[in-house]
């Protein structure tokens, strides 16, 4: 059943960036001459105007195919005899209604929540050192932790987690003040349980509280935020070399571990909350990462389309569409390749695990 829900979901999530297309280009005027549920041979067309809809038997992705998109065409109401602006809207619609459905998915995963650790420190342990004069006090709210934003609790263990040094520079709300403590000393002490585990703590204890409906909104809103900067931090991380291809997951590896986290719920509620968590996550994902200013994405064709405006605003010169179309042509064929690699990849380490 998961592995039909990651499927639904992700032909979802096409399908939402792909109407974002389509809804966009029908406000601005642009001819949309098919709008496709699904990919591979039509089971169900019909004509409507000048648009054909048709769902497809593979169910995977859609596509929004509009007049003069990578060619040049005497048709008034083509994409490419669009105003600059209009196009631009189109272009970034897809990524928008994916943004979109992502934080309505975050939402409805807190709306059950019965508890929230709040980001405020309600107590310490007798062992902790970061209360010492100088230092945290019961009541701060923590807001930056070495420049990063700390929406939720959670956000301070992956902060902390990027920087492996003790000393740390925080930002903390205290009586209604920011108080900026610069080169803190955050050190951790070993403590172990009554099981004999050894575990490394702060010894800082978080408030918890019962959120209203207005914090469930709020917190929503937070966890899209924090999708938005892991992928952020995850391309900082590959392009820093701290990480490579080999540990990027693709569809494939994204269904195994939704599978593995379903079979670890404790109930069916969780399992569905954790997939749609997760399916909030890929939405998100997939919005910030298709606008980077990468050829065949929506981001590379919004710098073409900006560079290509200023030029010919510029010179009076009109670029020949088919050179923006012969780059994006390469740019698809290396991501079909990457995609590619990185499935095998995925397949290889789910046989060998």
């Amino acid at each position: 059943m998961s592995i039909i829900f990651a499927i639904l979901l992700f032909s979802l999530l096409i399908f939402v960036h792909e109407l974002g297309h389509f809804l966009a280009a029908k406000a601005s005027g642009v001819q949309v001459n098919e709008f496709a549920l699904f990919m591979g041979p039509a089971i169900f067309k019909k004509k409507v105007g000048d648009t054909l809809y048709s769902i497809r038997c593979i169910p995977i992705g859609g596509y929004c195919a509009m007049e003069g998109e990578d060619t040049d065409t005497d048709n008034p109401r083509s994409f490419i005899k669009a105003a600059w602006w209009k196009r631009l809207i189109i272009l970034v619609a897809g990524s928008f209604m994916n943004f979109v459905i992502g934080v309505m998915i975050m939402v409805i995963c807190y709306l059950p929540v019965q508890q929230i650790v709040a980001p405020v420190i309600d107590s310490f342990e007798s062992f902790s050192t970061v209360d010492e004069a100088g230092g945290l006090q019961v009541g701060d709210r923590i807001l930056e932790i070495d420049g990063e934003p700390v929406y939720m609790q959670s956000d301070f263990s992956l902060i902390l987690s990027l920087n492996p040094g003790d000393v740390h520079d925080l930002v903390v709300e205290r009586q209604g003040q920011k108080v900026t403590l610069d080169d803190f000393r955050m050190e951790k002490h070993t403590v172990t349980d009554k099981d004999g585990n050894e575990t490394q703590l702060y010894g800082m204890n978080f408030a918890v509280h019962s959120p209203s409906f207005g914090e469930k909104l709020q917190y929503g809103w937070y966890q899209s935020l924090d999708a938005v900067r892991i992928v952020r931090l995850s391309l900082q991380m590959i392009f820093s070399g701290q990480a490579s291809v080999s540990d990027v997951t693709g569809p494939v590896g994204i269904v195994d571990q939704m599978s593995d986290m379903a079979a670890q719920s404790a109930t069916w509620v969780d399992a569905l909350l954790n997939m749609l968590y997760f399916g909030g996550f890929i939405a998100i994902n997939l919005a910030v990462m298709n606008m980077l200013p990468i050829p065949a994405l929506d981001g590379g064709r919004v710098v073409a389309l900006l560079l290509t405006t200023g030029f010919e605003k510029i010179t009076k010169k009109k670029i020949n569409p088919k050179f923006e179309a012969y780059l994006h042509g390469a740019g698809m064929v290396l991501l079909l390749v990457l995609m590619a690699v990185i499935m095998f990849k995925d397949i290889f380490t789910i046989f060998k695990g």
